[in-house]
């Protein structure tokens, strides 16, 4: 559960500012305390620090507290806007990367903090009129005009920060950076000895742990589930993978008993003993386990994180957009994700106990299915783009020269032979309705023969 918090939290605007704000609360209250300690005792002369009357503190607070709040509520209104023009020509969920940003968040955290500290150490401020003794807390008084002075680098940054953030380039950054990040993590170089490729057997007519709420699988506690599994001596075989959608009822989870390995001679093997009856802690347990959402996320699903430099490709291909060298920045991307897929062993489906038994399986996804979803896009929208169509094209050599797996390299054959027949009914249909004229389609018929002969010579390779 902590896990799945921290998940959550990295992606909201609400962590950052709280913790800086308990901060700056925490340490206005300090430092009045220090200025009425150091009055006390008489240490009213202190060294760079200049004679403050009360009127002139309450005014330099006022304009400090006020003016962060404002810069802060314009800057970012301005900011979201920015973002949703720009998210409707590359996709609506890369907002998700503007609020996850870490930059974002820590500026806003910085603004609002020091809002609270001024407001804090304003409150304390005492004139002889207001019916008390005077006090003014230089020290305190001094440390919000520097904070402002470190708000004002933060907001130039923070314009410089945005400037670069609505970049195509650095959005397709952000995404590749996620999308190795979650390869890495699915399909590592180097398996952790926790993972098993062999998993048991979990017989159909085991209970199912059924979904409580509506939602995406975002994240599953792996880890809390062998845990949990284990102290209950059963097996889960997780239903719902991360990405999956579920409404209340439907499965989240199958358990049953674990494997119980080779048997007697002469013993019947009537499969894997039953669990009649899950306990309610546990299945409690496991509904924790899974977080779901809203959205997806790519924190676990490998899925999204292709379909999202997949997305942004397709949608520079609309005729609002018409960008076609967005895809190919946007396929070279693919590349860095994809290529270790089709390079590493498939993603082990089982999750080992300490004693070296699978107590957790998971139905990740193949790197058949994954090249299949992006190049399923190509084929439906890129065919009539000759540049960003080279784009697919350099990516589809590169997965033929890094796959080494037979069913890899016969799915990858399968997925560029369609794209091949797709190419040449576009060819076909351009020819029977131009009629084979035109500057334009000369230049698309030139640059078609070139991808045709590149496919060619890939489909050979894979079949080879």
């Amino acid at each position: 559960m902590v896990t799945a918090w921290v998940t959550r939290a990295r992606e909201s605007f609400w962590l950052a500012p709280t913790l800086l704000g308990v901060a700056a609360i925490v340490l206005a209250l300090g430092l009045v305390a220090l200025d009425r300690t150091l009055q006390q005792d008489g240490v009213t002369d202190l060294p760079l620090l200049g004679t403050l009357s009360a009127s002139g503190s309450r005014a330099v607070l006022t304009a400090i507290g006020g003016s962060m709040l404002t810069v802060a509520a314009t800057s970012f209104s301005i900011t979201i806007s920015v973002m949703a023009t720009t998210s409707s020509a590359y996709g609506p969920r890369l907002v998700r990367n503007f609020m996850a940003d870490r930059s974002n968040q820590t500026v806003l955290a910085v603004f609002t903090s020091t809002f609270l500290y001024s407001l804090v150490v304003l409150r304390s401020v005492r004139s002889e009129v207001d019916g008390s003794d005077a006090f003014v807390p230089s020290v305190a008084v001094h440390v919000a005009v520097l904070l402002a002075v470190v708000d004002v680098a933060f907001l130039v940054y923070f314009i410089h920060h945005i400037a670069q953030s609505v970049q195509v380039t650095t959005l397709q950054q952000k995404v590749r950076d996620e999308l190795v990040a979650v390869v890495d993590q699915v399909f590592p170089a180097e398996p952790s000895d926790d993972r098993r490729d062999v998993v048991p057997a979990v017989r159909a007519d085991a209970p199912v742990v059924t979904a409580d709420a509506a939602g995406y699988v975002q994240y599953v506690d792996l880890d809390g589930l062998v845990r949990r599994a284990c102290g209950a001596g059963v097996v889960v075989e997780l239903l719902a993978a991360p990405g999956d959608h579920v409404i209340p009822g439907e499965p989240l989870a199958r358990v049953g008993a674990p494997d119980r390995g080779p048997l007697p001679d002469g013993a019947r093997d009537d499969g894997p003993a039953l669990v009649t009856r899950l306990d309610p802690d546990l299945v409690a347990g496991l509904r924790g386990d899974v977080m779901l959402g809203s959205s997806r996320t790519p924190y676990q699903d490998v899925r999204f994180a292709v379909r999202q430099l997949t997305e942004m490709a397709v949608r520079a291909l609309s005729p609002g957009t018409n960008d076609p060298y967005t895809p190919v920045s946007a396929f070279d991307a693919l590349a860095s994700g994809l290529v270790p897929v089709v390079v590493r062993a498939p993603a082990a489906r089982g999750r080992a106990d300490g004693a070296g038994d699978v107590r957790v399986v998971v139905p990740w996804p193949t790197a058949e299915s994954l090249v299949a979803d992006v190049l399923v896009a190509v084929r439906a929208y890129a065919l009539e783009a000759p540049v960003a169509l080279d784009g697919a094209v350099r990516l589809v050599e590169r997965l033929e020269r890094a796959a080494t797996r037979p069913a890899v390299r016969a799915a990858l054959a399968d997925e560029v032979a369609r794209l091949r027949a797709d190419l040449d009914d576009v060819r076909t249909t351009e020819a029977a309705g131009v009629g084979g004229g035109g500057v334009g389609a000369a230049g698309r018929e030139g640059a078609g023969a070139d991808v045709r002969g590149r496919l060619d010579e890939v489909l050979r390779a894979l079949r080879g």
